[in-house]
C-alpha cells in the first residue's frame, strides 16, 4: 500500500471517529447529559479539566473533538451542544454572526503555538527563517497539515509559509488532514515525514519531535474563544464555564502547553 493511500485511511479513519463522537454527543445531550464541541487541539488537557471540574459542575461533560470548522457547522446545522470551543476566532464569529452563541458568555480562553515537527527517529534539523528550505528538507515525503482553508491548524500553518515564502514551494505536497490530530498522527506513525501542528499537539505524542517553532508574528494570533450555545438550555453549562477560569483549570491548561489568556475569576 503506498503512503499516500495510507494517509488517506489514516484521515477517513480519524473523520469517522470524530463523526461517531459528534453522534454519540447528539445522543447523550437527548439524556440530559451536558455536551461540549471543542476544537481537537484540546484532547489531552480538556479530559483532564473536565474531569477537575465534575464536582464543581455537577457531571463531567461529554466532550466532542473535531476540527473547528467542523463543528462550527455541526452546530449551524442543528447538532447539539452546551458549549463551544474554537481553536480561533473566526469560527466563533462565525456562530455569533448567526446569532448561534450568547454573546455575553464569550470568552477568549487559551494560547497556543504552531511547529515543524518530525517522527522521533529523524535525522532532521533546520531553523524557521524567510524562504528556508522547506522543500528540500521534506524531500519526496508529504507535509502533514489540518486542511489550510478551513480548519485554524492548517490556516495558521499556510499563513506562516506564505509569510516566510516558502508556500509555494511545497503547496503541491501538502498532505491535509480533517483537524490537527489526524496531521499529528499522520507524523507519529512515520507516513509524513514533516507535519505542522499546535505546540500542544506535539508535546502529547512522544513519537514525534518539535523541529523549531514558526515565529508569531508570521500568522495570525493564535487564540481559542469559549461561548455557550444559544441553544443550550442545560443548567450545568454556566458552571462548566465559570471552572474554565479557576486556578485548578489553569494548571492544567499551562501543564498542557497552553498559554491562558483569561483572568481567573474563582477557584
Amino acid at each position: 500500500m503506498t503512503t499516500i493511500r495510507k494517509a488517506s485511511l489514516a484521515i477517513t479513519s480519524v473523520l469517522a471517529g470524530a463523526l461517531a463522537l459528534m453522534a454519540g454527543a447528539s445522543t447523550v445531550m437527548a439524556q440530559g447529559r451536558l455536551t461540549v464541541f471543542a476544537a481537537a487541539s484540546l484532547k489531552n488537557a480538556l479530559d483532564e479539566v473536565n474531569a477537575a471540574c465534575a464536582a464543581d459542575v455537577g457531571e463531567e461533560a461529554t466532550i466532542s473533538y473535531a476540527g473547528s470548522s467542523a463543528l462550527a457547522r455541526q452546530i449551524e446545522e442543528g447538532a447539539p451542544a452546551d458549549v463551544f470551543i474554537s481553536a480561533d476566532l473566526a469560527w466563533m464569529a462565525y456562530l455569533s454572526d448567526r446569532n448561534l452563541t450568547r454573546k455575553d458568555t464569550e470568552l477568549e480562553l487559551l494560547g497556543n503555538r504552531i511547529v515543524l515537527i518530525a517522527p522521533a527517529d529523524s535525522t532532521a534539523a533546520t531553523e524557521i527563517a524567510p524562504r528556508f528550505d522547506l522543500a528540500g528538507l521534506l524531500g519526496d515525503g508529504k507535509l502533514a497539515m489540518a486542511n489550510v482553508d478551513a480548519v485554524p491548524a492548517g490556516k495558521y500553518g499556510k499563513a506562516a509559509l506564505e509569510k516566510l515564502g516558502v508556500w509555494a514551494s511545497v503547496e503541491a505536497d501538502v498532505a491535509q488532514a480533517e483537524n490537527v490530530r489526524a496531521a499529528l498522527a499522520l507524523v507519529s506513525t512515520g507516513e509524513a515525514p514533516l507535519g505542522i501542528v499546535y505546540q500542544t499537539d506535539a508535546a502529547a505524542d512522544p513519537k514525534v519531535k518539535i523541529l523549531a517553532s514558526f515565529p508569531q508574528d508570521t500568522h495570525p494570533p493564535i487564540v481559542y474563544p469559549v461561548a455557550r450555545t444559544a441553544a443550550s438550555t442545560h443548567d450545568a453549562a454556566p458552571a462548566f464555564l465559570d471552572c474554565l477560569q479557576t486556578a485548578k483549570a489553569k494548571a492544567l491548561f499551562e501543564k498542557q502547553g497552553f498559554t491562558v489568556l483569561a483572568p481567573v475569576v474563582s477557584n
